[in-house]
């Protein structure tokens, strides 16, 4: 065994033994209540005592792939202007308010999903639900706040287009999902950022954001009669219903093309992808663990080791599974300088072949295991990481119990099933490729965005 697997192998078992002497985190953390307010308002709690601290994130239906098309970027502006004013009180005395009692209070707009998150001491837990409140029913959308937040989103927009992984990602959404609303900037264009008024943000938090879907996750030092009410008096004055327009479900434009952004740098960025499979699937543990031994696994994955480690092609290299509302991927992403761009990408493939025809060995499945489930007590560092997974779960429909069970799912996994999965996920033929810069030996088959 060389060097650089012994210190592996040694990390995977420091990791066993953590997981070991941590299982409280895990077991405290699946200990979820199921709290159903007065008005039908269902949230997950996990009650912890230990500090005097309350974190509370919330998700509604629907994000930034319903923008309308002329206005892509609205529910990014909404998301960044709720917080800047609402019922009496202006952006300063709003923003005051949350400082003056350490409350941290902020939305975000996904792909899929609206968020909304406070953390707050128990002590000031009345004041930072009034705020919330107000935020989510009365924002005040005053017109300084929205040119200042406007030219906020302008210029990080005008900073990004400097970065090489701004237009590999919108050449990764334009190629994979071209005419679905995926394959359109979140963030929006200068064009259509400027074309949204203040109509259409209050429109926006009127019709967008409802009872229906909503999904509430809290952790830390509120009881659940407590956060009965807490639930009715955030939203209970919210639609029933919202107006949301529809989004079809689409399959990745994966055929094995490569699209080149070409760009006078010195690296080539690279993003390769293909088709992956539903969070709901059966078959989304097996491709957890073949994701971790192909690229998710860090310098423990194939890719690190040959592309990195024996070949020096690149400092990273990694994979993932990203699984949407409407669309699933597994991809791979990283960086190499131009002149080995064509063997970086060669050796991808080939890895990506190999474990599709003869999947992956004994020892890598125990050394996924192993990692995947002892370092899972890592994801209850604090009350804001529990909500935010207590979050996911919902969205995601895994199920109350899914803490409790998730470890033994991952441990289930045979030899077989990871076999399986790979043969249907990893076709290197259908690897579309998109790359930013001025690879040398490599003919793509179409370019975008010209200098």
């Amino acid at each position: 065994m060389d060097a650089m697997k012994m210190i592996r192998r040694a990390g995977l078992l420091l990791l066993a033994a953590f997981a070991m002497v941590a299982t409280s985190l895990p077991a405290a953390a699946a200990d979820i209540e199921k709290v159903v307010s007065k008005g039908g308002i269902e949230a997950w709690l996990v009650r912890d005592t230990k500090n005097p601290i309350i974190a509370m994130q919330f998700a509604f239906e629907g994000g930034s792939e319903r923008d309308p098309e002329g206005k892509l970027g609205l529910a990014l502006m909404v998301a960044s202007t709720m917080d800047e004013g609402a019922g009496d009180l202006d952006s300063q005395a709003f923003q005051g308010k949350l400082d003056e009692n350490s409350i941290t209070l902020s939305f975000s707009a996904g792909r899929d999903g609206f968020v909304g998150q406070v953390v707050t001491l128990r002590e000031t837990k009345d004041t930072a639900f009034d705020l919330m409140r107000l935020a989510l029913t009365k924002p005040r959308f005053d017109t300084d706040a929205i040119e200042r937040i406007r030219g906020q989103l302008l210029t990080s927009l005008r900073r990004s287009q400097a970065d090489p992984n701004y237009w590999a990602q919108m050449a990764f959404g334009e190629t994979m999902f071209p005419g679905h609303a995926y394959g359109r900037p979140q963030r929006g264009t200068a064009q259509t950022l400027a074309a949204i008024t203040r109509d259409d943000l209050v429109q926006f938090a009127r019709t967008r954001l409802s009872r229906q879907g909503l999904k509430v996750a809290v952790s830390g030092d509120i009881t659940a009669k407590e956060l009965a009410l807490v639930l009715d008096r955030l939203f209970g004055t919210l639609p029933a219903k919202a107006d949301l327009a529809a989004v079809s479900d689409v399959k990745p434009a994966v055929e094995g093309k490569t699209i080149l952004v070409p760009r006078p740098i010195p690296q080539t960025v690279m993003i390769l992808a293909h088709a992956g499979l539903d969070r709901s699937d059966p078959d989304w543990y097996a491709a957890t663990i073949l994701n971790y031994v192909v690229g998710g696994g860090g310098f423990s994955s194939r890719l690190m080791d040959e592309v990195r480690e024996k070949r020096g092609l690149t400092y990273g290299i990694g994979s993932s599974l990203q699984s949407f509302e409407h669309a699933n991927l597994i991809t791979v992403s990283g960086s190499t300088v131009n002149d080995k761009a064509a063997e970086a990408i060669s050796v991808t493939k080939q890895i990506w072949g190999d474990v599709a025809q003869n999947g992956i060995t004994e020892s890598e499945l125990r050394d996924a295991q192993t990692y995947l489930t002892g370092s899972f007590p890592l994801q209850f560092t604090n009350n804001g990481a529990i909500a935010g997974l207590l979050l996911q779960v919902q969205r995601d429909d895994l199920g109350i119990d899914y803490l409790n069970k998730r470890n033994d799912l991952l441990n289930a996994v045979t030899i077989s099933d990871v076999k399986r999965v790979a043969a249907r996920l990893l076709d290197p033929a259908k690897l579309t490729t998109i790359l930013v810069g001025q690879p040398t030996g490599v003919t793509p088959d179409g370019t975008l965005y010209k200098p």
